[in-house]
C-alpha cells in the first residue's frame, strides 16, 4: 500500500521496529478491542458556588444541566477504533459524533456523567479532560465526581492512548484525533454548567427485545445454574431511563443505558459513524429539537453502554458465509474457511447501513415510551466515590478460608480470533485452552515468552501476549485502573472499566444494590452498570466463563478473578457511600501520564494535495442528476483535499444540502453531514482525492429545487520548504426533487 512506503522513510529505528509490531499485531488479532484542544473564543465565566436551589419551591429540586458537543476529528487516513483492521481508517462521515453531559447538583453536591460517542474512553483522556476541567472549573469537576462513558462505536477515531498495545494498533498517539474529543467532551460539560437550571429527574424502566443476542452462549451456560435460572435471557434486556425536566414539566434531557455492542456498522466501514446507539440519539434530538439541523437544539438525548461484552446487535447469529450453515458452536468456524467465515448477521442481513437504522430505531422507540411514561420522580442526596486500584496485585477473598489474587495483564490466544462481529484474519479459534508451538514461538523471538508466575496465574489461558510483562517503549497495558461509582437519590452509576459480560453485570448490579441498603441509608436502590468508563481494560468475565476462554475470556486482562476483584472494590465504595464516609476512601495509587514525548505516531504528516490537470479543488468530477424522486439516491463527487487538512472541523461541516426558498430567493441547509441521510465519502488515490457525497432524500423531503455544497482544505507548496492550507468549496448543479415520478 502507498502509505506503506510513506511510513517507512526516514524512521527511526524505533519507529521502525514499532511499525513491524503493527503489522505483526494487526495480523495476528483483527479483532482486537472490538466486540472488543483548541482556544476558546467565549471563555466562560468562573462557576458559581454551589447554591441551595430549594429556596420557595416544593420538594427539594435538583440543579440539573445538559450539554452536548461535536467530538467526530479528522476523518481521513486516521484509523478507527474498535476492530483493528489494518485496511479501516476513516474515508469520510456518515454521523458526526457528539459528547452528551449532564450534570445534577442537590445544593451541597454536584455529580456529572458523560457519554461520547467513542470506542471507549481512555485513562489518557480522561486525565487530559480532567486537567482542562481544573484549569476552567478549580475543583469543581474532578476524578470522584466526574463519569466518563463511550457508547463503543466501532467506527469512532482511534489514536488517543497512552499504552503501547492500544497506539500500535492506532498507528500511535495521534494529537488531533485526541484533542477533538477532550475538547468535545470538555464542551459539552461547559454548556451543561452554563444552562444548569432547577428541575426534576424522573426514572423508568423496561425490556427491550429482538434487539441484542448473546454472541458466547456457551460461555454463559458454564454460569451456574441456580444462578441462570433467575433471569430469563442471557443478554439484559433492560432499559433504564432517566428523565430530566425544568420546574415547569418541560423536557430538558433523557439519559439511557442499554447492553448491546454499537457494531452494526460492520468492520469494512470506512466512515465515521455514531453506529445504532447514536442513531437512537439522533432520533430522539430530531424529535425533540423541531426546527434544529442534528446536533444543535436545547433538548439533549444520551444512549449510553451497559454490561454488553458478550451482548451483539447481530440478532440473526453467526452462519458461515460460504454455505449459509450454522457456524461451529463451542469456537464459531466453519468447516471450510475457518472462522473469518463465521459472521453474525444483524437483522437486515449484511447490509449494515439497515442493521444500524432498525436496532437504533429499536432503542430509540423504546425509550421514547419509558420517556413518556416516566413518573416515578428521583429525589435524595447526591454522593460521588472513586480509587485508583492497582489491579495487578487485588488478593480476593474467595471464601472464610482460602483467597487468591489478580494478574499482571495479559491476552489468550482466542484474543486473536476475535469474535463472531469481527474476526481473525488467522487460525486461531475461540475456546483455545492450549498455546500453539507456531505462534508462541514466534510470540517467543519478538516479544519474550511469560514468566512461569503469569502463566500459572492466568490458567487456564494459553497466554498470546504477555503484555504486563512488556514494558518497551512504554507499558503496554494499564496496572492502576479507575473503580467509581456516583448515586443520584436511589440511583446508583456503576462506571466500569472496560466491557463486562451479562452475567458479569448481574453480579455488579446485585453486589453493590446490597451493599447500599444493608446500612439503612438506601432502599430499592436502582444499580446502574455503565460500561467503557474512565480507563479501558478490555473484558471482564465471570469466573466461570473465563475457563471456557472464548474471546472475551481470552480479553480479561487481569486473570481468573477479575470480576471478584471489582466486585470487591465496589462493594467498598458503595459501603462508604451508604456510611457517609466516601470523603474517607483512600484515593490509591496515581495513574501514569506520561509526557508527549515519550508517545509516538506511525502516522505520517498528510502530503501535499493534488488533482486532475485543468482542474481546481471543488470542482464537480460526476453531476448530478437533472432530477429526482424521494427515495432515490442523489450523488455528486467532487476534486477534493484530505480532510486532515481542514484541522479542527468540530461544528462545522463538509457537505450541505440546500433547499431554495421562491419566496425569500434564499438557500436553507435542510441537511448537513451530521444528517443520517447524508455520506460524506473520501477516496484517496495517491496524492490526489475525490468527494462524493450521497443525499439519500427522504420520504419527508419537501418537493423543490436543491443543491449539494462540499467545503474542505488542500494543502500546496509555498516555496520549496513552506506549505500553505487554503479553504476551497464546490456546488454541484442545482436539481428537481418531486414526490412522485
Amino acid at each position: 500500500m502507498a502509505r506503506g512506503k510513506t511510513v517507512c522513510c526516514g524512521l527511526s529505528t524505533l519507529e521502525v521496529t514499532l511499525m513491524v509490531l503493527f503489522v505483526v499485531m494487526t495480523a495476528v488479532s483483527v479483532g482486537l478491542i472490538s466486540v472488543m484542544a483548541v482556544h476558546w473564543e467565549d471563555r466562560l465565566q468562573e462557576p458559581e458556588p454551589t447554591v441551595n436551589p430549594t429556596a420557595g419551591l416544593h420538594e427539594n429540586p435538583y440543579l440539573i444541566g445538559v450539554g452536548r458537543a461535536d467530538c467526530t476529528g479528522p476523518p481521513g487516513d486516521v484509523p478507527l477504533m474498535g476492530y483493528a483492521n489494518l485496511e479501516q481508517t476513516a474515508a469520510g462521515i456518515h454521523t458526526r459524533l457528539f459528547s452528551r453531559a449532564f450534570i445534577v447538583d442537590n445544593g451541597s453536591k454536584r455529580v456529572v456523567f458523560v457519554t461520547a460517542d467513542i470506542g471507549m474512553v481512555s485513562q489518557r483522556l480522561r486525565l487530559e479532560v480532567l486537567k482542562e476541567l481544573e484549569v476552567k472549573y478549580g475543583i469543581l469537576y474532578r476524578q470522584d465526581n466526574v463519569i466518563l462513558s463511550g457508547t463503543h462505536t466501532h467506527s469512532g477515531l482511534g489514536g488517543y492512548f497512552q499504552y503501547t498495545l492500544f497506539m500500535i494498533t492506532s498507528k500511535g498517539y495521534i494529537k488531533p484525533s485526541i484533542k477533538a474529543i477532550v475538547n468535545g467532551i470538555v464542551k459539552s460539560i461547559d454548556i451543561a454548567h452554563r444552562n444548569i437550571k432547577p428541575g426534576r429527574i424522573y426514572m423508568s424502566k423496561g425490556e427491550l427485545e429482538e434487539s441484542n443476542l448473546n454472541r458466547s452462549p456457551h460461555s454463559y451456560l458454564n454460569n451456574p445454574a441456580e444462578e441462570r435460572n433467575k433471569y430469563k435471557s442471557n443478554t439484559d434486556k433492560q432499559v433504564t431511563l432517566l428523565k430530566f425536566t425544568d420546574l415547569d414539566g418541560d423536557g430538558m434531557g433523557m439519559l439511557s443505558w442499554f447492553a448491546v455492542h454499537a457494531v452494526s456498522m460492520n468492520y469494512t466501514n470506512q466512515m465515521v459513524s455514531s453506529d445504532n446507539m447514536g442513531y437512537a440519539s439522533y432520533l430522539l434530538e430530531q424529535e425533540k429539537n423541531i426546527g434544529f439541523l442534528p446536533g444543535e437544539g436545547p433538548f439533549v438525548a444520551a444512549f449510553a453502554s451497559s454490561n454488553l461484552g458478550d451482548a451483539s446487535p447481530n440478532i440473526r447469529g453467526p452462519f458461515c458465509a460460504n454455505t449459509g450453515l450454522p457456524c461451529d458452536y463451542l469456537n464459531s468456524s466453519c468447516p471450510i474457511g475457518g472462522l473469518k467465515m463465521c459472521v453474525a448477521l444483524g437483522p437486515a442481513g449484511s447490509d449494515m447501513f439497515n442493521n444500524t437504522k432498525i436496532i437504533g430505531e429499536n432503542i430509540f422507540k423504546r425509550a421514547k415510551d419509558l420517556y413518556g411514561k416516566a413518573r416515578q420522580e428521583v429525589r435524595g442526596p447526591l454522593h460521588a466515590a472513586h480509587q485508583w486500584v492497582n489491579m495487578t496485585d487485588v488478593t480476593v477473598q474467595l471464601n472464610s478460608t482460602h483467597t487468591s489474587r489478580t494478574c499482571k495483564p495479559a491476552l489468550g490466544h482466542s484474543f486473536a480470533a476475535g469474535t463472531t462481529d469481527g474476526g481473525g484474519d488467522l487460525n486461531f479459534t475461540q475456546g483455545a485452552v492450549e498455546g500453539d508451538p507456531f505462534w508462541d514461538g514466534i510470540r517467543d523471538a519478538l516479544l519474550g515468552a511469560p514468566s512461569n508466575e503469569t502463566q500459572d496465574c492466568h490458567q487456564p489461558k494459553p497466554i498470546l501476549f504477555s503484555t504486563g510483562e512488556m514494558t518497551w517503549p512504554l507499558p503496554w497495558h494499564p496496572s492502576i485502573v479507575d473503580v467509581q461509582i456516583i448515586t443520584i437519590g436511589p440511583v446508583a452509576i456503576v462506571a466500569i472499566p472496560g466491557e463486562m459480560t451479562t452475567m458479569s453485570g448481574r453480579r455488579i448490579r446485585e453486589a453493590v444494590k446490597q451493599e447500599l441498603e444493608a446500612q439503612g441509608t438506601f432502599s430499592n436502590a436502582e444499580v446502574v452498570v455503565a460500561g467503557l468508563c474512565n480507563i479501558y481494560t478490555h473484558y471482564i468475565t465471570t469466573y466461570e466463563e473465563y475457563q471456557i476462554q472464548r474471546y472475551e475470556g481470552a480479553s480479561t486482562i487481569y486473570g481468573p478473578h477479575t470480576l471478584s476483584a471489582y466486585i470487591q472494590k465496589f462493594r467498598g465504595l458503595a459501603k462508604a457511600i451508604a456510611e457517609g464516609k466516601e470523603q474517607e476512601l483512600p484515593k490509591g495509587p496515581e495513574p501514569p501520564f506520561f509526557k508527549d514525548s515519550q508517545l509516538f505516531s506511525l502516522l505520517p504528516a498528510a502530503a501535499v494535495d493534488k488533482k486532475p490537470i485543468n482542474t481546481t479543488f471543488g470542482e464537480v468530477l460526476e453531476r448530478v442528476d437533472p432530477e429526482y424522486t424521494v427515495g432515490d439516491v442523489a450523488s455528486v463527487t467532487f476534486v477534493a483535499g484530505n480532510p486532515r487538512h481542514s484541522g479542527d472541523i468540530r461544528d462545522k461541516t463538509f457537505v450541505t444540502v440546500e433547499k431554495y426558498h421562491n419566496s425569500t430567493a434564499h438557500w436553507d441547509v435542510v441537511h448537513t453531514d451530521a444528517s443520517w441521510e447524508t455520506r460524506f465519502h473520501w477516496v484517496k488515490n495517491g496524492a490526489e482525492s475525490n468527494a462524493t457525497i450521497e443525499w439519500h432524500i427522504p420520504l419527508s423531503a419537501q418537493a423543490g429545487s436543491y443543491r449539494i455544497r462540499h467545503f474542505g482544505h488542500y494543502k500546496q507548496r509555498k516555496g520549496f520548504l513552506e506549505t500553505v492550507i487554503i479553504a476551497y468549496e464546490g456546488v454541484s448543479d442545482v436539481f428537481r426533487v418531486s414526490k412522485i415520478k
